[in-house]
């Protein structure tokens, strides 16, 4: 028997409320007990809840009489659920609402079915004029936090705004075509006879964008490792390292491995590559990748900000994906608006330096370090950049000229775009012979 599909998103969304998981580990836990009819609705309504927290929450806030008990955030998780369906799904509004109500039942807390009713009834009943009550609401009019919407404004005067709508819609899926086992004409016809709508990638010269939301596994080529799904903006980091045969390559924090498997593919003659990633738990999956693609690679578990793992042997290349704020792909983990703070960016930012400070000493003479992140804040980017080249007299910055994204004092920062990329930040360093 399947289990109650709002029951199982209140489950995923419960320790989000709780500041105890992410959407992405959440989800991945409990999807496999949900029937795969009801999978699609089960993913709508959590990603959908949490891309309208802000917005969701504030209503919340104006039809409870008192907030719920931390030992009732389900109840909460319910309601905002219940509420989601009401403003932005198709689900008819009295199966919204009997549905959400049952579902206190199976968790045994019937009493607080009698509140989730009475909660939606009256937002069905004075939407207008609760909606009202918000019209000078910032956070609530943009969707997204009060620091998050003030530090944008802060950082990016001409671009706050069309950052703020991207991350509120829903982004598209991009593939990034195996060069080693197809072409991307080749895969674009093999997707054409499969009657699935796709076109090229602006920038990528291995990117495809599907024109509707797919099963990848049911993609064709799938099995045999003729693709990878991967947003454009991190496609493009293969190309700046300026790979060639016989170099050895670090990719510091590696994991999940699509630009580590991405560079394999781009330049398969390298002397040897170290896939560096830090957390145990996540080093499965980049096997995984590495597997499905023919690729190898050595994965070693250990932190980029010690050498604790190192051999010794100095790289001509080095990735760097720094741990960062995500805020460049909120619309693809829309609980980021959640979860971040404005003050873990400073926090953040410190360990971005210490970990490009102990990759650049890995670094051979004349070798180059790619940093990346997928921020859009300054102070993770370009101005940690500054800060790092200011302490040290043997780099050289190089700027890169590409049509992408906006050319900055150091490095390079792409906003996402509707219907295209993700942020992202580049700046490519190298080191005095």
């Amino acid at each position: 028997m399947s289990e109650n599909v709002r029951v199982l998103a209140a489950q995923i969304l419960t320790p989000i409320l709780q500041n105890k998981g992410s959407l992405n580990t959440q989800y991945a836990s409990v999807e496999r007990r949900c029937a795969e009819k009801d999978r699609g609705l089960l993913r709508e309504l959590c990603y959908g809840t949490m891309r309208f927290h802000p917005q969701l929450n504030a209503i919340l806030k104006l039809i409870q009489n008192r907030p719920f008990k931390f030992r009732d955030i389900d109840i909460k998780a319910l309601a905002l659920i219940g509420l989601y369906q009401l403003q932005h799904t198709r689900v008819p509004e009295h199966a919204a609402i009997s549905e959400t109500v049952d579902a206190c039942k199976v968790i045994d807390k019937e009493w607080a079915g009698r509140v989730i009713n009475a909660l939606l009834r009256r937002f069905q009943r004075e939407e207008t004029e609760l909606i009202s009550h918000l019209d000078d609401d910032e956070s609530y009019q943009l969707n997204h936090p009060q620091w998050m919407i003030s530090k944008l404004k802060n950082n990016w005067p001409d671009h706050w705004q069309n950052i703020l709508n991207c991350n509120n819609e829903r982004a598209p899926l991009s593939l990034r075509v195996n060069r080693l086992e197809t072409s991307r004409e080749a895969y674009l016809t093999d997707l054409q006879n499969a009657e699935i709508d796709a076109s090229i990638t602006e920038y990528s010269s291995d990117g495809i964008r599907l024109l509707r939301s797919s099963n990848v596994e049911q993609l064709p080529g799938y099995l045999d490792g003729h693709f990878s799904v991967q947003d454009e903006a991190a496609q493009l980091s293969a190309n700046l390292l300026d790979l060639k045969s016989g170099q050895r390559v670090l990719d510091a924090c590696a994991a999940p491995g699509g630009k580590l498997c991405h560079i394999l593919e781009h330049e398969p003659q390298l002397d040897s590559i170290d896939a560096v990633e830090l957390e145990k738990r996540r080093t499965p999956r980049i096997h995984e990748n590495l597997q499905r693609l023919n690729l190898e690679a050595n994965v070693i578990t250990g932190d980029a900000s010690s050498q604790a793992w190192w051999d010794g042997k100095p790289y001509d290349r080095i990735l760097l994906d720094a741990p960062c704020s995500a805020t460049g792909v909120i619309r693809r983990n829309p609980d980021i608006k959640y979860l971040r703070q404005g003050e873990d960016i400073h926090a953040l930012s410190k360990l971005q330096l210490e970990i490009l400070q102990n990759c650049w000493s890995m670094l051979k003479p004349d070798g180059k370090l790619l940093y990346a992140t997928c921020s859009i804040f300054p102070q993770e980017n370009e101005r940690l950049i500054k800060q790092f080249l200011q302490q040290h007299d043997d780099v050289i910055h190089i700027e890169i000229e590409q049509p992408w994204g906006v050319k900055r004092p150091y490095g390079r920062q792409l906003f996402p775009q509707s219907d295209g990329h993700d942020g992202f930040y580049y700046a490519l360093l190298q080191k005095t012979g």
